[in-house]
């Protein structure tokens, strides 16, 4: 499942760091929960401001935590030759995005193990400190959260179900068994369905029972589970499908383009309502069919509509450095991973600063329409 950053907070060991906003919720939530609830009844009689500030503190080392798992997965990914996107974190906790294929099942195994290796260290870590240091009450009270919380999430994320890291790992064990990628992920997204699911009737049940805010957490951490899990297994089969295709076999050669000083007034007038495309590469014809970058009808119509006949594109383009750009011969299963990732859904192709063409998620799944007789591009429309 893709996950956008709202806010990018920088690079660490050259990997981008960023939040969603769904972050904040989770921060705020569990900031109300250790503060009213769980470390009065742990450190009783410290006082409500005390408190708010344990609470604040867990909150962050326990986010930080995260962020050091992740980049568990995300710097072993990169010795394994993987390509990395980024690292997002957001209501579910944290998700290094990996924009290549596994090289094969031992990378994969080892990728998957980082991130729970990091989780037990720092685990242990807190809990021993905890342990061994005569600390005043609230920061023993926070270091044992600390603790406890990491290797409860740490047995939870090692079930074998995917898409936790216990169902990575038993993906790779199979996928070393059997031979078969698509075969070991359809078997790990099995599992992690039955275990969403099995999460949601929990959920229904304690919210029957009385226990609403629990048992809403529980539903929605299924429904999460349910659809990623689901997400794993289509993309498993996409990637079969698009085995030794590259970008040159599914892009559009020759797109509709606009140049940089079209008015928006005609942009939006004479190019989109005729052609109805989402986007459109911005090139200066005039200068040897330089390009610019890329502009969507969004970016125009976030401009007041007086405005239109003033603004140019290249005002409200997305400039060539900024943009996605793609080599045409990139395998096809990882543009599709990127553009899934890119906010346009899109790419510039271009070779040796060369405009090959654009190529867009809708384009590869109109191939694999015609190469299979499916109607994928309807399906996940």
């Amino acid at each position: 499942m893709g996950m956008e950053s709202s806010i990018r907070l920088g690079r660490i060991a050259g990997i981008e760091l960023g939040v969603n906003w769904s972050w904040l919720v989770a921060a705020a939530l569990f900031t109300w929960i250790l503060a009213g609830g769980v470390f009065p009844a742990s450190n009783p009689n410290l006082g409500t401001g005390t408190y708010l500030a344990m609470a604040v503190v867990a909150v962050l080392v326990f986010f930080a935590s995260l962020v050091a798992h992740e980049y568990g997965h995300a710097l072993q990914a990169r010795r394994e030759g993987v390509a990395i996107d980024g690292i997002t974190l957001w209501i579910f906790g944290g998700v290094a995005k990996l924009a290549g294929p596994f090289p094969s099942p031992e990378a994969e195994l080892r990728i998957a193990l980082a991130g729970p290796a990091v989780s037990l260290v720092l685990g242990v870590l807190f809990l021993g400190l905890a342990v061994l240091l005569p600390l005043p009450a609230a920061a023993d009270g926070v270091l044992h959260w600390l603790g406890n919380t990491n290797l409860v999430l740490l047995a939870f994320n090692m079930l074998p179900a995917l898409p936790l890291d216990g169902g990575r790992v038993l993906r790779s064990l199979l996928w070393r068994k059997r031979g078969d990628f698509r075969s070991a992920t359809r078997t790990a997204a099995l599992l992690g369905r039955g275990f969403g699911q099995g999460l949601i009737v929990l959920g229904v049940l304690a919210v029957i029972a009385g226990g609403a805010a629990g048992g809403i957490w529980l539903a929605f951490i299924g429904w999460f589970l349910l659809g990623a899990a689901e997400a794993e297994a289509q993309a498993a089969e996409l990637g079969l499908a698009l085995r030794g295709m590259r970008v040159a076999d599914a892009m559009v050669r020759d797109p509709v383009v606009v140049t940089p000083d079209l008015s928006l007034d005609e942009f939006l007038d004479r190019v989109f309502f005729d052609h109805r495309h989402t986007a459109y590469p911005v090139i200066d014809t005039g200068d040897g069919r330089v390009v610019r970058g890329i502009v969507s009808f969004r970016d125009a119509l976030r401009v007041p509509r007086e405005q239109w006949p003033r603004k140019r594109v290249a005002e409200v383009m997305v400039p060539l450095e900024q943009a996605q750009v793609l080599d045409p011969s990139l395998p096809l299963e990882e543009a599709l991973r990127t553009l899934a990732a890119s906010p346009l859904r899109r790419g510039l192709v271009m070779s040796n600063s060369r405009f090959e063409g654009l190529l867009s998620i809708t384009d590869v799944l109109r191939l694999l329409e015609l190469l299979e007789g499916a109607p994928l591009a309807r399906r996940h429309s």
